[in-house]
C-alpha cells in the first residue's frame, strides 16, 4: 500500500458513524432577534412579554390591490447605525441581509465568541434575497437592454449569499448550510445544528433563520386568501388566516463543554428536536395532524420527558382555520389528560408569520420565557376556538417554566419540534 493509498477517505456527511460515546449537551450561549417589537432581545422581551403587537399597514411596497394590507414590518436603522462592517460590498446588503447580520451580532458578541473561524452556519430561509430577485426583473423591464447592478443582484438575492456576507463580516469560515423548509426552516436549522454539536462533528454552530418581506411573497399567500385583512387570531374561534411578518433570529450553540471552557453565560439548554413530513397536501396539513404528533411524541422521547414534564407550548399558531384546527388537534392527542392544564399560546397574534425565520424566532422567546418565567399571551384573542381543549394564554403571565416545547409546522407537511430547557 503506498502512502497515497492510505489516505483515509472522506467520511459523507450525510451517513455519519455510529455514536461512539453519550452525545454532548448542547447549550445556547447567544441569541439575537430582530422583529417587528424592535432590535435585539430587551425590547422583544419586553413586547412578547406584556403580548404587544407589531402588526400594522404596509408601507414598504404597494398593496392596494390586495385583500390583506396589513403585516409586521420591522423599523430597520440607517445602515450607519446597524453597526456592520465597513466593508464596500456591506452598503449594498439588502433587508434581509441587514436583519440577519443584527440578530447574528448580537448572539456572537453576547456568547463571547472572539475568535472560531471554522464555526458552521446553518439557517433557514423560504425568500433568501427575495427582493434583490424583484428588482432585477424589475429593471429588466423597465430598462431593457441596460446591465447596471444587474449582475450585483443575480449574485445577492441567492439563498446563501446572506450568510456567507455575515460569515465573512464575522471571520467566520465555516461550512454553511442553508434549509429551506417552508415554515419549519428555522427549527429545522437549529435541530441540524443540535445534531451536529450533539453528535461531536462541531463544538460550536451559528444557527437560526431570517425572512424578509416583499411583493411576491405577500402577493402569493394573498393569492391563496390565506391572508388575513386584521391582525391575526390564532386559534380564536373567528380565526380568518394569518398576518405576514419579516425579521430573523440567531443562536449561538455550543457543547456544554466548550461553554463551560471559556466561561459563557448559558442562557438555555436544547434537549430534544425532531421532524417529520406528513405527505398530505401541499398547502394543508393532514387533518389528525399525524406528523405533528410524531414531532412532539419523538422529540419529547429524545429528551427522556413526558408530556407532564412540558411547562408550556409555544404552538405553530398560524391562524388560519385548518392549520390551528390540526394543530389542536395533535396537542390534544400527545398530551392527554396534561392538555387540560397545560398553557398554548402562539406569538405569530405579536409578530405575524415569519416563515423561515419563524421556528428560530419562536426559539429565542421560548428561551426568554425559560429565563423570565413568563408566559407571551395572545393579546389578539377574543373567543378560544372548543377545539382547544388546553388553556390558551390570553394576559401577560408569570409561572414556573422549566421545559418549553416549540412548534414549527409548514406548506407541505413539514413538520419540526424543539424542546428547551432552562439552565439553573
Amino acid at each position: 500500500m503506498t502512502a497515497a493509498t492510505a489516505v483515509p477517505a472522506a467520511r459523507p456527511m450525510l451517513f455519519p458513524s455510529p455514536r461512539q460515546t453519550p452525545p454532548a449537551r448542547v447549550v445556547v450561549t447567544g441569541a439575537g432577534i430582530v422583529t417587528a417589537l424592535g432590535l435585539g432581545w430587551f425590547f422583544n422581551s419586553e413586547g412578547f412579554r406584556t403580548g404587544r403587537s407589531g402588526i400594522r399597514p404596509v408601507t414598504l411596497f404597494d398593496v392596494t390591490r390586495q385583500r390583506s394590507r396589513i403585516a409586521a414590518e420591522v423599523d430597520l436603522p440607517p445602515l450607519a447605525r446597524t453597526g456592520m462592517p465597513a466593508q464596500r460590498p456591506a452598503a449594498r446588503w439588502d433587508r434581509a441581509t441587514q436583519m440577519l447580520w443584527l440578530a447574528t451580532a448580537e448572539a456572537w458578541f453576547q456568547a463571547g465568541w472572539a475568535t472560531a473561524p471554522d464555526t458552521p452556519l446553518v439557517l433557514g430561509t423560504t425568500g433568501g434575497g427575495m427582493a434583490l430577485g424583484e428588482e432585477y426583473v424589475r429593471h429588466a423591464l423597465q430598462h431593457p437592454g441596460t446591465q447596471r447592478r444587474q449582475a450585483t443582484r443575480v449574485v445577492n438575492y441567492q439563498a446563501q449569499r446572506q450568510a456567507r456576507d455575515v460569515g465573512l463580516a464575522l471571520g467566520v469560515r465555516g461550512p454553511i448550510t442553508i434549509i429551506s423548509n417552508a415554515c419549519a426552516s428555522g427549527a429545522n436549522a437549529i435541530g441540524h445544528a443540535w445534531e451536529l454539536i450533539r453528535n461531536g462533528r462541531a463544538e460550536r454552530v451559528l444557527t437560526g433563520g431570517y425572512d424578509a418581506l416583499c411583493p411576491l411573497i405577500y402577493a402569493g399567500f394573498d393569492s391563496l386568501q390565506a391572508l388575513a385583512p386584521t391582525p391575526c387570531r390564532p386559534f380564536d374561534a373567528e380565526r380568518n388566516g394569518l398576518s405576514l411578518g419579516e425579521g430573523a433570529a440567531v443562536l449561538a450553540l455550543e457543547s456544554l463543554a466548550s461553554a463551560q471552557a471559556h466561561g459563557a453565560e448559558i442562557l438555555g439548554e436544547i434537549i430534544g428536536y425532531a421532524a417529520a413530513t406528513d405527505v398530505h397536501h401541499l398547502t394543508q396539513p393532514h387533518p389528525q395532524g399525524d406528523a405533528a404528533f410524531i414531532t412532539m411524541t419523538e422529540a419529547c422521547a429524545i429528551a427522556g420527558l413526558g408530556p407532564e414534564a412540558v411547562d408550556y407550548v409555544n404552538a405553530h399558531g398560524t391562524a388560519t382555520p385548518q392549520n390551528d384546527a390540526t394543530e389542536a388537534a395533535a396537542i390534544n392527542r400527545w398530551a392527554g389528560s396534561r392538555a387540560a392544564n397545560l398553557p398554548v399560546s402562539s406569538t405569530k397574534a405579536s409578530v405575524g408569520h415569519l416563515l423561515g425565520a419563524a421556528g428560530a424566532v419562536e426559539a429565542v422567546v421560548a428561551l426568554m420565557a425559560l429565563r423570565g418565567q413568563w408566559l407571551p399571551p395572545e393579546s389578539t384573542l377574543r373567543m378560544p376556538d372548543p377545539a382547544c381543549t388546553f388553556p390558551l394564554v390570553q394576559q401577560p403571565t408569570t409561572a414556573r417554566v422549566n421545559v418549553v416545547l416549540s412548534n414549527s409546522f409548514g406548506f407541505g407537511g413539514a413538520n419540526a419540534t424543539l424542546v428547551l430547557r432552562r439552565w439553573t
